[in-house]
């Protein structure tokens, strides 16, 4: 049995990544969001976010998936922190659709 939680893997920055927030660090999200994962879940959900929290969300993502603190760090920076919001909602979305229900949904859903 696999115990590791499912991965969201999509095109970030320069190439295909693993994204994936682990139990772990759920509460270094809630930490930092000031929130419990249900309220930010369901805030992000309907459109009602910080882009810090989009942040928060992607970079921890990325050290789930297996990228150093350091390096998820750099590569939100590099990657989603300058760039349109929208660009990088569906990411934190993907990310969090994963640990909540453990697939994306899609429209047809």
């Amino acid at each position: 049995m696999n115990d590791m939680a499912p991965a969201f893997r999509t095109f970030f920055g320069d190439t295909e990544r693993d994204f994936r927030l682990t139990p772990d660090l759920v509460p270094e999200l809630e930490r930092v969001a000031g929130a419990g994962i249900g309220g930010l879940s369901h805030r992000v959900f309907r459109g009602d976010f910080r882009h810090a929290e989009l942040l928060a969300v992607i970079r921890l993502g990325l050290m789930g998936g297996g990228e150093t603190p350091q390096t998820a760090a750099d590569l939100v920076t590099a990657y989603a922190a300058r760039r349109p919001i929208m660009e990088i909602f569906p990411v934190a979305v993907g990310i969090l659709e994963m640990l909540m229900f453990g697939k994306v949904t899609t429209d047809d859903e």
